[in-house]
């Protein structure tokens, strides 16, 4: 009996504890407001000035900073001529779909002299993610950091840094990127790459008319920093280096990795990667360089070079490269270096075993890749051999709806607005990485379907990329969730083959996975989250080709596994 009581004495002290930890955290967390004006901004870049989209007269826009359990509260005003929705990438969004953003999709865009507030709050995430505009190609320049502290009673699992600087890859073209896409949309054809990369909004040092206003990121000798780095850049996968300094990654997608130290970055747009960077070199100026991954064969890209410095301060000792000479210049991977982008990705690991979700309810296989529509009679079309450029999940190429967001229509039972068929496999099973894919498989069908989910289904996607006129590496997002990434490979994926490579001990957790250039990706998740959310490839040409589709995850039992009641202030259509 003596036992028995203290047992349960013990019990009801730990039970104690947690709730003592538990409302301490919920005292502690806090309720940051901010007002973001959508607005034009006149912005010199490239010798030119022309007016671009902005958030509060920034480029980039306003980095958010916050901690793990705290609520954003953000206020959009929209001063544009433009529609725009806000998209805060990787946020979990839990029963705050409405907060996620995407056009069409969980909510009607802002029109020009409208208003929404965006209310969520972060749960259980800590990191780097970021936060971009969710409409046509408005996030060349509509976009910023969001960082997100451990809670006060907590720390990084690794030691504090001695500074810390977001590192914003981006993109720019010397017209209005949204010229360029409707350009595009209008003809078929492929839309114009583009003129610069950026990092924090500047071309650097090897552009025209750019070298004065070059990012400059100081530190001191014999200090280790940690480098947010985000890839903002809205058609390009990126590749990154310092010059003279190796980077100790720490973090991916606000996920925490194993530590492994490396050269070389590779990051795909929508994926943010925490580096440590200890200043132990010669004190000097070291470039920051990034210049494109282009996995494709043949396909046009932006082959510039972005920079920015790493400069050395308050040293007391000479520099190694004095006033008048140019900063030391990193080793890139070649543009086409895909064995370099594949060991990249294949160090990131969770830091810990994890408990990889299971049973499998949902065994999902995805095709991933592009595709060509036949011109419309009567009309002159821009792509190859006279045809249309498009892109497809499972041989559907996604079309947005326009009358009504497809969270609202589910929501409000309205039928019409899209079905629930979205095959869970290839309607046609082919060769998928062959040389030559047949001809009548190029062309695929347009629709707005969605892949229903009970609530709590433990799902697996096998996304399998395609060589449909250009095997490319696919970054592909998925709103509202994480997942674990249990494989990559390169050909068609093969499940008795191929299931033996699953990591089920440490794989990476992410909100965003390169699917390799003629090759797959396997992902598993417990669909935790309802609500619609998109699934989309984060180069924007892509999705504007139609590359996405969407799960429809339903409400589980009680308040807790059900979605909140849309906003009074939601936009209308």
């Amino acid at each position: 009996m003596e036992a028995l009581k203290n047992s349960n004495e013990c019990s009801l002290l730990l039970l104690l504890l947690l709730w003592s930890s538990l409302m301490f955290a919920c005292a502690n967390a806090e309720v940051h407001y901010h007002e973001f004006v959508v607005q034009a901004t006149p912005v010199k870049r490239l010798c030119k000035t022309r007016n671009i989209i902005t958030v509060n007269g920034q480029y980039p826009g306003p980095t958010l900073a916050v901690r793990n359990g705290d609520t954003l509260v953000v206020s959009v005003v929209n001063l544009a001529k433009y529609n725009v929705t806000l998209h805060w990438h990787g946020v979990r969004q839990m029963r705050t779909a409405w907060a996620d953003g995407p056009e069409f999709v969980t909510q009607c865009p802002i029109r020009p002299g409208g208003s929404y507030t965006y209310r969520f709050t972060i749960e259980d995430q800590e990191g780097t993610l970021w936060w971009h505009a969710h409409s046509s190609w408005l996030r060349a320049t509509v976009h910023g950091a969001l960082i997100i502290y451990p809670r006060d009673a907590s720390s990084y699992p690794f030691p504090k840094p001695h500074r810390e600087f977001p590192v914003i890859l981006g993109e720019w073209w010397n017209e209005d990127p949204i010229s360029v896409v409707r350009r595009a949309t209008r003809t078929g054809a492929a839309p114009n790459v583009s003129d610069a990369f950026t990092i924090n909004g500047q071309p650097g040092d090897l552009y025209n008319c750019s070298n004065k206003d070059t990012t400059v990121f100081p530190v001191a000798l014999g200090e280790t920093n940690l480098l947010r780095f985000i890839n903002a850049a809205l058609n390009s996968e990126l590749f990154v280096s310092i010059a003279g300094h190796m980077m100790t990654v720490v973090a991916a997608d606000a996920a925490y990795t194993k530590p492994f130290t490396t050269p070389v970055l590779m990051l795909g747009p929508g994926q943010t990667t925490d580096v440590f960077v200890t200043t132990n070199q010669p004190p000097g100026r070291y470039y920051i360089a990034a210049h494109a991954y282009a996995s494709p064969q043949g396909v046009a890209f932006d082959n510039t070079t972005t920079t920015a410095v790493l400069e050395y301060k308050n040293s007391g000792c000479p520099t190694k490269n004095g006033p008048g000479l140019p900063p030391a210049f990193p080793v890139l991977p070649a543009f086409n270096d895909t064995p370099t982008a594949t060991a990249f990705a294949a160090g990131i690991r969770s830091p810990h075993p994890v408990q990889i979700p299971g049973p499998v309810d949902h065994h999902l296989f995805f095709t991933v890749g592009l595709g060509l529509f036949n011109c419309p009679p009567g009309r002159r079309c821009g792509g190859p051999n006279g045809t249309r450029f498009g892109a497809s999940m499972n041989n559907v190429s996604f079309q947005l709806p326009t009358g009504l967001s497809l969270l609202q229509a589910h929501h409000l039972g309205v039928p019409g607005v899209f079905t629930t068929d979205f095959p869970a496999v290839p309607p046609v099973p082919f060769d998928y990485t062959a040389a030559n894919v047949s001809r009548g498989l190029w062309q695929p069908v347009m629709g707005t379907k969605l892949y229903p989910l009970k609530y709590g289904s433990v799902v697996q996607v096998v996304l399998q990329g395609t060589n449909i006129f250009a095997g490319e590496e696919h970054p592909m997002h998925i709103h509202g969730y994480h997942f674990y990434v249990l494989a990559t490979g390169f050909g068609n994926f093969d499940p008795e083959r191929d299931a033996a490579r699953f990591n089920l001990v440490d794989p990476p957790l992410r909100n965003t996975v390169g699917v390799p250039v003629n090759g797959w990706a396997v992902i598993r998740f417990v669909a935790d989250n309802p609500g619609v959310w998109l699934v989309h490839c984060h180069l924007d040409v892509h999705i504007t080709w139609g590359l996405a589709m969407a799960f429809l995850v339903e409400n589980g039992v009680g308040e807790l596994q059900s979605l909140l009641p849309p906003p009074a202030d939601l936009p209308l259509c």
